[in-house]
């Protein structure tokens, strides 16, 4: 069974809807009990780093989720949002990030960008997945996926990254460590590959 967390953040019925037409099991966890019986966890996520981080440390879900991922080794996926909190901090606040991958989230410089453009980055991208096999199988650099956001995760750890993505500047938009996963770009919103995404998580 899959569990989302609803920690108050997050478009948690896109993500019910999605698994019910695939016809696999999805409970929204609302308490750290519903984590227990979970296979799959999904960390959804939308706003600012600090208020994400807040709203999870007083969900009371916290030290059940982190005994899932760090003990129980249950997959997990961070989503936009979700995926920032995954790092060790974040310019945008002064809080410590869950620290699962080892990285710091940035803003996109737009002084950077040699072309007009503004942030946040919404719409439709290209991604540029590194591998073809489990998150990523079956995508190549013409998969488009609907992203809004200003910020993005940078990661220490090259070998991390599983796929980037390109607004003015490379940034990593995919992330796997062990049984820890994070997307930056929205699933829920990106139809026929989002769908697919959300299937090949269920099948790690």
């Amino acid at each position: 069974m899959i569990a989302i967390v609803d920690y108050g953040l997050g478009n948690i019925r896109a993500f019910v809807n999605l698994y019910e037409r695939l016809n696999i099991p999805i409970k929204v966890a609302h308490t750290a009990n519903d984590l227990k019986a979970a296979s799959k966890i999904i960390l959804p996520g939308v706003g600012a780093f600090d208020y994400a981080m807040t709203m999870l440390n007083n969900s009371g879900m916290r030290d059940e989720l982190e005994h899932q991922v760090l003990t129980n080794r249950i997959p997990v996926i961070g989503i936009c949002v979700g995926m920032q909190i995954l790092a060790k901090s974040s310019e945008e606040g002064k809080l410590p990030g869950l620290g699962w991958i080892d990285g710091t989230v940035k803003k996109i410089d737009v002084s950077t960008i040699k072309y007009k453009t503004t942030i946040p980055h919404m719409g439709w991208n290209n991604i540029c997945p590194a591998t073809n096999a489990g998150l990523m199988k079956g995508f190549d650099n013409k998969s488009r996926f609907y992203f809004l956001h200003s910020f993005y995760l940078d990661c220490n750890n090259p070998e991390d990254t599983i796929a980037t993505a390109e607004y003015g500047i490379n940034f990593t938009c995919a992330v796997k460590r062990s049984n820890v996963f994070g997307i930056q770009f929205h699933p829920e919103k990106s139809h026929e590959n989002g769908i697919r995404l959300l299937q090949n998580f269920y099948n790690i």
